[in-house]
């Protein structure tokens, strides 16, 4: 995936941002320090400011998760863009590195639709990334979409981590 192709600020979070908060936000990139970004090539990380007071609201997470085609190849996002397909998403954190809320919006993948149901994501919500997601312990598995569940559940543990992490250790700048 191109970085230039691909559109950081959709539709559907600009949406969510301004439902939640009004139009006094602004979004600013975060930079993540180069031994964690280098796992974060299909995405970027955000702070999510108040326009009157530039503290932090919220932090958010944009990007792609490649899939496997049925029957192709093992999950990972190393995948050749031949044998994969994806879908976009993003995460709404607040300031404590809480998942508030999760939602995929551009889903190009022929199976595994499901996990693109708000009842499904809704699961995720307060995840701090302090424990380790388990499909079909506390994840939910979806009969049929197997690959997209355990690839959403890596991508959001994964993404969750480095975040917290960053804050954690003060790491992520903006």
């Amino acid at each position: 995936m191109s970085q230039a192709n691909f559109d950081f600020y959709p539709k559907s979070l600009q949406t969510e941002l301004v439902k939640a908060n009004g139009n006094n936000v602004e979004l600013s990139e975060l930079s993540i320090l180069p031994k964690l970004a280098i796992s974060v090539k299909l995405g970027k990380f955000f702070k999510v400011a108040d326009l009157t007071s530039f503290s932090p609201i919220k932090y958010v997470y944009v990007g792609r998760v490649k899939t496997c085609r049925a029957g192709g190849c093992s999950i990972n996002n190393n995948v050749d863009d031949v044998q994969s397909e994806y879908f976009d998403y993003f995460i709404l954190y607040d300031v404590s590195c809480s998942i508030q809320r999760v939602k995929i919006y551009n889903y190009q993948a022929t199976h595994g639709q499901e996990v693109t149901a708000s009842n499904w994501l809704r699961q995720f919500k307060n995840y701090n990334g302090r424990r380790e997601l388990i499909v079909g312990q506390n994840v939910d598995a979806i009969s049929g979409a197997t690959i997209s569940v355990d690839a959403t559940t890596f991508d959001i543990e994964h993404k969750t981590k480095i975040l917290e992490q960053s804050l954690r250790n003060n790491t992520a700048k903006f």
